[in-house]
């Protein structure tokens, strides 16, 4: 018999949410019930940072879907801190996101007539595209906690101070 499971990408615990790769694992442990393969991003996932996180270790061990899917709707709910991993992860791509977002009203700035002798003017860049090595899913979830706004079409901005 075909597995009816599509394999995840590989997973890079240092831009990708650990949250996200367990939601998603959920989500086809509760498809096909009966696929064991389908635990498998689950165990690579949460062999990467076992040690930080013995009760998420406990629960794919255990194969407990009903657990897992607790966890994940306490994520979503803001009733349970994101792992560590990933709180350092949102961390890292907000400071990548404010950098690239510095550099390019720089770059905007430093454009001929533009300069101090010549009146000057300050960039109207508001949002850009969020840095390519982070998953979207890490802007997503910088989103929804309020730290990042989202302008459309793949476009992120700050919000007001």
């Amino acid at each position: 018999m075909p597995c009816r499971y599509a394999p995840l990408p590989m997973f890079d615990p240092q831009h990708a949410l650990l949250s996200q790769r367990l939601a998603k694992v959920a989500a086809a442990v509760a498809a096909a019930p009966g696929e064991g393969a389908a635990w498998m991003p689950a165990d690579e996932a949460i062999g990467l940072c076992r040690e930080q996180q013995p009760e998420l270790a406990r629960i794919v061990d255990a194969r407990d879907l009903a657990a897992l899917q607790a966890v994940v709707a306490e994520w979503l709910a803001g009733t349970r801190l994101l792992p560590e991993q990933d709180r350092g992860v949102l961390h890292s791509a907000l400071k990548a996101f404010k950098k690239s977002m510095k550099l390019t009203r720089l770059d905007d700035e430093s454009r001929l007539g533009v300069g101090p002798m010549s009146g000057g003017r300050r960039s109207g860049i508001i949002g850009i595209a969020p840095p390519a090595r982070f998953d979207r899913a890490v802007f997503d979830e910088l989103v929804r906690t309020n730290r990042l706004r989202s302008g459309g079409h793949g476009i992120y901005e700050l919000p007001p101070a």
